[in-house]
């Protein structure tokens, strides 16, 4: 804890210190890690040498877990299990062993089966009962639904496959409005659920199997499994030729990269699969290797702790300026808060200090006609991270991405300087305001400015590079878990309301009495009951 309350020390010393101050000729690339064609800017937060020496201080718990997760060992200490979604984005390269054995044979003969049957279905050669396959239904909940529907919005440039739909909400309305307009003879349906029992997951695909049923004689040869329960596929009616399975080392928000991500293979194609799964791998290196302070993960994660445990910044903002990107907030909040809404540390104990943020955000520019009013003027100050590209997709459109750019970096800007009071004023005197109501006017007018933020800039959203983008924050949450001290790989606290839904079920359905719950749950059961 020593190098916890020395941090607390510094940031009570500089707190009200104007992060543009500390700008020179050098703090700007001091205060940056340029890597893998990515630009991190950190520059414009309040982090100077001795804050960070003292950060990386706090980083040495990394060194060992790092070496222990790529090494197999089971690192999930509470549901003893390795922790090696990496595996799935090594193809070709170094054994990795768990238990004794090497496990990359295995990963590897999944991918090229996912390849051989994504092409089937992307050629034509793979048919539903009225032809070949037009559209993809992918059924999943949480990282079995997350990672795949953003990562497919985010490649719409590289789709060359049938078109991809998500459900993951038990709300009927999801499955119900997708597949409305969708021709049940030439859908395929993609239920992924490792254990097959999730029970939105084959709610929905129950419905889907129904809706399949009414124009199709065998519904079963349209639907594929993500799963490794063979025997509950097989009573669904799905033939194990079209089951990819993967290990209990894989948790769901890191299953991107393995059979979760079928349909995004079958929308891009094995190759920009692979490319996605390539810059992954360039990420995974870079994190094994870089020294500290020059590595991003590393840094990244050391601001997030520095913002939220230092400076008691409960929230953090990510916007990226990219709108195929607009799932990514929605990913990260499972990823970090999923992995890092802890109490209690790996001891059982509780913990001395805050964990994981409050995780949320919105694509640019929209963000900016809405909740930037918060971030700007609001009471509580909110780091944000931006991300945004050089080029977009659209060559005929470049001035407006040239717009977009100037967008996110004026926003870092204007929350960092602010804008004062007699700034204000002056603009204010101009349009003709005396006395007080030239003071009121000008105090609506005044931007505190000081507010921490990062930028992340990259070239261009490839296949690559969302594949380095997702690898960066899954590290960078790895790396908060370990100097906080807590398991970053289970989710006890999903648990507990999936058990009292399963109670409540037959009493919402009017089989049993609500008699042993308490008077508001009775009272919101009578009420539902009343207007059923």
């Amino acid at each position: 804890m020593i190098t916890w309350n020395l941090l607390k020390e510094k940031h009570k010393d500089i707190q009200d210190r104007a992060i543009n101050s500390l700008f020179d000729d050098t703090r700007a690339q001091s205060f940056s890690i340029d890597a893998l064609d990515m630009l991190f800017d950190y520059s414009k937060t309040n982090i100077d040498d001795d804050v960070r020496d003292l950060l990386l201080d706090l980083a040495q718990p990394v060194v060992a877990k790092r070496a222990a997760m790529f090494a197999g060992e089971k690192i999930n200490d509470t549901e003893k299990r390795a922790v090696l979604h990496t595996a799935l984005r090594n193809i070709g390269g170094d054994p990795i062993v768990v238990d004794g054995e090497n496990v990359m044979p295995d990963v590897e003969a999944t991918f090229e089966r996912m390849v051989q049957f994504s092409e089937t279905v992307r050629d034509g050669s793979f048919k539903g009962q009225g032809g070949p396959i037009t559209d993809v239904v992918n059924i999943g909940i949480g990282g079995s639904d997350l990672g795949p529907a953003m990562a497919v919005l985010a490649l719409a440039p590289y789709h060359s496959g049938p078109r991809c739909h998500f459900v993951s909400n038990v709300d009927g309305a999801h499955i119900a409005d997708t597949l409305r307009d969708l021709n049940p003879e030439t859908t395929l349906i993609i239920v992924a659920s490792k254990t097959f029992t999730t029970i939105e997951t084959i709610t929905n695909a129950k419905a889907a199997r129904d809706w399949m049923a009414r124009s199709v004689e065998n519904p079963g040869t349209q639907f594929v499994a993500l799963s490794s329960a063979l025997d509950k596929t097989a009573d669904f009616g799905i033939a194990e030729e079209r089951v990819f399975g993967f290990e209990d080392w894989v948790g769901g928000r890191y299953s991107v990269w393995g059979p979760i991500g079928l349909s995004l293979m079958i929308a891009i194609g094995g190759e920009q699969f692979r490319s996605f799964l390539s810059g992954a791998k360039s990420m995974d290196d870079h994190f094994r290797t870089a020294d500290f302070a020059e590595n991003m993960p590393v840094m990244l994660a050391l601001v997030g702790l520095w913002h939220n445990q230092i400076c008691g910044y409960a929230s953090r903002g990510v916007m990226p300026y990219e709108q195929r990107l607009s799932r990514l907030p929605a990913y990260l909040q499972q990823l970090e808060m999923e992995s890092n809404g802890k109490r209690v540390g790996m001891d059982g104990a509780e913990l001395p200090y805050h964990s994981g943020p409050i995780v949320w955000g919105e694509p640019g520019t929209n963000g900016q006609h809405a909740f930037y009013q918060l971030i700007h003027q609001g009471t509580r100050v909110i780091p944000v991270e931006f991300l945004v590209a050089a080029q977009g997709h659209e060559p005929d459109l470049a001035y407006q991405h040239q717009l977009l750019m100037a967008n996110c970096f004026a926003q870092s800007e204007a929350l960092m300087n602010g804008r004062d009071f007699e700034t204000a004023q002056n603009l204010m005197a101009q349009k003709r305001f005396t006395g007080e109501e030239l003071t009121r006017q000008a105090n609506h007018r005044v931007f505190p400015g000081n507010r921490p933020s990062t930028t992340l800039v990259y070239p261009k959203l490839t296949p690559s590079m969302l594949g380095k983008l997702i690898a960066l924050y899954e590290h960078r949450v790895f790396v908060e878990g370990a100097i906080l001290g807590i398991n970053s790989f289970d989710q006890w606290g999903v648990e507990l309301g999936k058990e009292l839904a399963v109670a409540l079920q037959p009493i919402v359905q009017g089989d049993k009495t609500a008699t042993d719950k308490d008077g508001s749950t009775q009272q919101l059961i009578k009420f539902i009951q009343a207007h059923s």
